[in-house]
């Protein structure tokens, strides 16, 4: 109904002329006392013919507009198959939709091409930067000083953010490594707690975790990528207490630490791209890329990441792995 009503606001100047030629003869025939059937007869049989043209005219426009809102939902490419048209008007509509799409491929070409290009330099870049990392660990392991220590651990913060740009730079890929399949959550978990073992030493900081005996649906590298950088927010932002792993049913992974908390205007936009609320702004080294990867991870995993806190006294994040429709972005 409202293309109709639409379609007889456009074509109201053709019908208000029609109606005013069709009352001038009226008027004439009146003022010179002819007979009115004479006009009103003529009068009927074009309004009928008018009619049908009119019909047919706005039936070939539904379906012109039908299809045209069907394209609005396809691909850009598809706006190369417009439908026909038969008026100077709508033809140049056309070619500059069409000159449109075109400038829109060769710049969307460029873009892929640049595109490209940078993630192929920064992907070279991080496994490259690796390779004088693992030199460094190496020479360090020989040395046992509180001084090495310190080093090792500055060291493994450079390898996280490393890892941190493969993880940003492989999200956006075409293409994906992720392996789904079953797997033992304690072994993951452990895993990550391996890597910031001596952290929680140098810390004097208390490790709660009991065997969790699990399995889940998911990627054990990515997963243990969520969890590695969920445990290194625990740390950074933990002076004194303690850090809990436990497992909420039926498959929820809890992370608690006990640290300075998260104000409670910041705790919505954690998970946004670049934000790190007042703790990261006082911290003056946080990124506010860390949690945003583990939420897009988890969204591509199918799961779900969540935070509960409460300044000065902890937080916790959890992690719900139960199994469910995978997500694509």
């Amino acid at each position: 109904m409202e293309f109709w009503l639409r379609y007889i606001k456009q074509h109201k100047k053709g019908i208000s002329i029609f109606l005013l030629f069709s009352a001038v003869f009226l008027c004439m025939f009146v003022l010179y006392h002819l007979p009115v059937e004479a006009v009103w007869y003529p009068t009927l049989l074009c309004t009928i013919i008018g009619l049908f043209f009119l019909g047919a005219d706005g039936k070939k426009a539904y379906q012109q507009h039908k299809r045209l809102t069907e394209l609005q939902k396809s691909v850009a490419e598809l706006l190369y198959d417009l439908p026909p048209v038969e008026t100077i008007e709508g033809e140049d509509y056309q070619q500059l939709v069409q000159k449109l799409c075109e400038q829109q491929a060769v710049v969307t070409t460029q873009m892929s091409e640049r595109y490209a290009n940078m993630m192929e330099y920064y992907t070279v870049w991080a496994h490259q930067i690796k390779t004088p990392i693992a030199s460094m660990r190496l020479n360090l392991q020989n040395e046992d000083t509180d001084f090495s220590r310190q080093l090792s651990e500055d060291l493994q913060r450079i390898e996280q953010y490393v890892e941190m740009v493969l993880a940003f730079l492989r999200l956006d890929a075409d293409s994906t490594d992720y392996v789904i399949k079953e797997q033992n959550l304690d072994e993951i978990v452990r895993g990550a707690i391996r890597k910031f073992s001596t952290q929680f030493i140098r810390r004097r900081l208390r490790l709660v975790y009991e065997p969790l005996n699990v399995t889940v649906i998911s990627d054990e590298k990515w997963l243990g990528f969520v969890v590695e950088q969920v445990l290194s927010n625990a740390l950074k932002y933990t002076r004194e207490g303690s850090i809990t792993i436990f497992l909420e049913e039926p498959k929820k992974l809890c992370i608690r630490d006990t640290g300075i908390g998260i104000a409670a205007e910041d705790l919505p936009r954690i998970f946004e791209n670049g934000y790190t609320g007042y703790n990261g702004r006082s911290d003056k080294k946080a990124s506010g890329i860390g949690l945003y990867l583990c939420k897009r991870i988890c969204t591509r995993l199918g799961h779900t990441i969540t935070a509960e806190s409460e300044p000065e006294k902890g937080t916790t994040i959890s992690i719900d792995l139960e199994q469910r429709k995978l997500e694509v972005e």
